[in-house]
C-alpha cells in the first residue's frame, strides 16, 4: 500500500522565544525542520513528503535549503489559519488513496521503528496513533475545584498519526471546529475506532527553550 507523509510547521514559536518560528530554530547546525523531514526520509525515500507552512515562511524555508544544502525531495504546502485548515491543505496534495501520516514538524526524534508501528497499525486497522504514559499527577479543575484523576488511564498522544487516505479524507468533510485538537479526534467522530500504538518518550515536540537543548542532547548522542 502507498504511503504519504504531512508534515504540519505552521508554528511561530511564541514559548520557544527566538528570532525565528521554532521549525527553523538551529539543532546541531541544522534547522529543527530538516531533521523532522530527514527522519521520514530515512523510512522511506520514495515517501512523498508534504510539509506545509505559513505562505509569509516560503522565501526562509527556501533560502535555508540551499544555505544547508538540503535537497531531500518534498512539496511545501501553504497552511491555513490553524492546524485544521493546514492538515486540510496537506491532505488535498494527497492523489493515493493509500496511507497517509500527519506529522508534528517539531518532532525531529521520531524514529523509524515508530513510523513503521504507526503506518502497519493504521494498514490493519485504518487509523492509529502513539501514546505514551502519563507520569505527573493530573489534576481536572471542576466548579468545586479540582479533583485527581487515575493516571494509569491517561495517555499523552503523539505524531506520526496515521490513517487510510480516504477515511482521513471523509473526516475532513466535516465543518471545521475549533474544539479540534487532532486528526484521531476528527476521525473518532466518524465512529471510526483509532488504535493506539506504543510511543516514545524521545519523540518529544519541541515548544519550549528547555525542550530545544534536550533535543540537541538527544541528537548528539545518537
Amino acid at each position: 500500500m502507498s504511503k504519504a507523509a504531512i508534515i504540519v510547521a505552521g508554528g511561530n514559536g511564541r514559548r520557544l522565544g527566538g528570532p525565528v518560528p521554532k521549525q527553523f530554530q538551529t539543532v546541531k547546525g541544522r534547522p529543527l525542520l530538516m531533521w523532522t523531514i530527514e527522519a521520514f526520509h530515512a523510512y522511506d525515500a520514495t515517501m512523498p513528503l508534504f510539509v506545509v507552512l505559513p505562505k509569509e515562511h516560503f522565501d526562509i524555508w527556501k533560502a535555508l535549503c540551499m544555505g544547508h544544502r538540503f535537497f531531500i525531495d518534498h512539496e511545501v504546502v501553504a497552511g491555513g489559519e490553524q492546524r485544521y485548515h493546514s492538515v486540510k491543505a496537506g491532505l488535498d496534495k494527497v492523489t493515493d488513496n493509500g496511507l497517509v501520516a500527519v506529522h508534528d514538524g517539531v518532532r525531529p526524534l521520531v524514529s523509524t521503528a515508530l513510523i513503521e508501528r504507526c503506518f502497519h497499525a493504521a494498514h490493519l486497522k485504518g487509523a492509529a496513533i502513539p501514546v505514551v504514559p502519563v507520569v505527573p499527577s493530573i489534576r481536572e479543575i471542576t466548579d468545586e475545584g479540582s479533583k485527581a484523576l487515575d493516571r494509569s488511564k491517561l495517555r499523552a498522544v503523539q505524531t506520526p498519526q496515521c490513517f487510510h487516505a480516504d477515511l482521513l479524507r471523509k473526516a475532513f468533510e466535516q465543518p471545521y471546529d475549533a474544539t479540534f485538537t487532532d486528526e484521531a479526534a476528527l476521525v473518532e467522530r466518524l465512529g471510526v475506532k483509532v488504535e493506539l500504538v506504543e510511543g516514545e518518550e524521545m519523540n518529544i515536540k519541541v515548544t519550549t527553550a528547555e525542550d530545544l537543548r534536550l533535543t540537541e542532547v538527544l541528537i548528539a548522542g545518537r
